[in-house]
């Protein structure tokens, strides 16, 4: 591990954090290191996250194979999860080493596997608690330090209600006290036992406006919303009323939507990406990757859906869900081939978002 002297930093209400409009969400299984390269030659601009990762995890886990990133990833952020200040501390030190662009605390989380360790979205009943955290986390690295959260929570069990405007109000004001400057916030309350993670993304209903009012109320803070946004418009609009906008299933389900993002919300004059383009560097990192021990069946997750809504998606999925049985052999030659059958035309569009 490495040795750190004490730190002279600023402030952590006077750092700098990422202010991108766009950003990939953290998600479990799915935002790996694979996932946002491929993202990363889609939209250069997008800020992008890891999934979470617990703390005792980055201290005691194969820490290379959890953190290590793509330098071409950046700018990238790590979100970690924990509940205990010295382990978050140490954690944050570990992700500066490896050169992250900012720490992000998880308080949104509403799994019964992260509740039996009392962190993610339950860390939302105990706002002083994850004003601690986060003094701990900021005493410990000059990265920024952020939290994403959700707009409140519920227990029967615990008997905890906590789904009120001035709830999150509370909790906001008193985390910010902290130092922190930018909140991520789903705008769905956390349902903490009796729903699935992917039903508490589905369920509680979408309260946007609660999101919005937070804004209204604190305006010198960074203020992004998440939940639910699939299209262009209802992106545009949400910029309208907050600081920044974060995706999630919708850059799984239709990442090709993300090719035009550094033009629209990012103001770049650089030309669009192609399908062909992406593909054409793809290949030889796939391949790169799978010869590392990588596994063929989740590295061409991140392709599945490059073709989604377009004709031949489907015949495209199916000669991918076939590539892992050519063998670690085989795999470069049979993903080479499947690209050159793919049309022309349809390789070379650009999107027509923009």
């Amino acid at each position: 591990m490495v040795e750190h002297e004490p730190l002279s930093i600023k402030p952590l209400s006077e750092r700098p954090h990422t202010r991108h409009p766009i950003s990939l969400a953290p998600m479990i299984d799915k935002s790996d290191r694979d996932w946002r390269w491929i993202m990363r030659r889609i939209t250069r601009k997008t800020l992008l996250y890891t999934e979470m990762i617990s703390a005792p995890a980055v201290l005691r886990g194969k820490r290379d194979k959890l953190l290590a990133f793509d330098p071409s990833e950046k700018p990238v952020v790590l979100q970690l999860g924990w509940d205990e200040p010295e382990s978050l501390a140490e954690s944050c030190r570990i992700a500066e080493d490896y050169g992250y662009d900012e720490v992000n605390l998880n308080c949104g989380c509403p799994s019964d596997k992260v509740q039996k360790h009392d962190f993610g979205a339950c860390l939302m009943a105990r706002p002083d608690h994850v004003a601690r955290l986060v003094d701990a986390m900021a005493d410990a690295t000059i990265l920024p330090v952020t939290v994403k959260n959700r707009i409140g929570i519920r227990s029967k069990k615990t008997g905890v209600r906590l789904e009120e405007y001035s709830h999150l109000h509370r909790f906001i004001e008193t985390v910010s006290n902290a130092g922190c400057r930018k909140f991520i916030v789903h705008a769905r309350i956390a349902i903490l036992e009796g729903l699935s993670p992917g039903e508490n993304r589905d369920v509680p209903p979408l309260r946007p406006e609660d999101v919005y009012r937070l804004k209204e109320d604190f305006p010198q803070l960074f203020v992004e919303i998440n939940g639910g946004y699939r299209t262009p418009e209802e992106i545009d609009a949400a910029l309208e009323r907050t600081d920044a906008v974060m995706l999630g299933r919708i850059a799984l389900d239709n990442p090709w939507m993300l090719s035009q993002a550094d033009r629209r919300w990012f103001g770049s004059d650089e030309p669009s990406v192609t399908r062909r383009e992406v593909l054409e560097a793809a290949v030889p990192y796939m391949i790169r990757r799978t010869g590392e021990g990588a596994s063929p069946g989740l590295i061409i997750q991140p392709l599945m859906n490059l073709f989604a809504g377009r004709r031949g998606a489907k015949a495209w999925k199916r000669v991918l869900t076939a590539l892992p049985s050519a063998g670690p052999g085989g795999f470069g030659t049979a993903i080479e081939q499947a690209v050159r059958t793919l049309d022309s035309e349809l390789l070379d569009e650009k999107s027509e978002l923009g």
